[in-house]
């Protein structure tokens, strides 16, 4: 039992790319600004184990990949509770970046695929929580690094 979703958007962030592209290829400090991403441990240089809660009772645990890390594009493959891959490309705005977010995903953990298969109403919902705690936490980030004169 899975079911597929797809998720999109996109963030302005006052900050310049570069600074944005290194706050985002730094994995391993993600728990220190995205309150949902509650713990990641390195694997190697290209894999890390990462539990993700947001609203739901539920805890994902997830293995990734890191698949590109370039300058204007950071794509990621997932595995585990779900399994796909995240895509930002990263680019100039006029407030700073734009980061636009692509995400293709099987959900694959037992209970997860099984509220997925009932509903995925919910399920979209906690990814929003996430994705709002996210550009809540990027945005802070950006702006202590900002003010620290990093």
């Amino acid at each position: 039992m899975s079911r597929r979703f797809v998720f999109g958007g996109s963030w302005l962030v006052a900050a310049p790319p570069g600074r944005v592209h290194a706050v985002l290829v730094d994995l391993e400090h993600y728990p220190d600004w995205w309150p949902q991403v509650r713990a990641v441990a390195k694997i190697d240089d290209d894999h890390a184990r990462v539990l993700c809660r947001a609203s739901l009772p539920y805890t994902l645990d997830l293995v990734l990949t890191a698949v590109e890390r370039g300058p204007h594009l950071l794509e990621t493959r997932l595995d585990g509770d779900l399994e796909g891959f995240v895509r930002w490309r990263i680019g100039p705005d006029a407030a700073g970046t734009r980061l636009v977010l692509e995400q293709e995903v099987v959900v694959t953990g037992r209970l997860m695929a099984l509220a997925a298969y009932v509903t995925g109403r919910p399920l979209r919902w906690n990814h929003e929580q996430m994705m709002a705690g996210g550009l809540a936490g990027l945005r802070s980030r950006l702006a202590q690094a900002s003010s620290s004169g990093e």
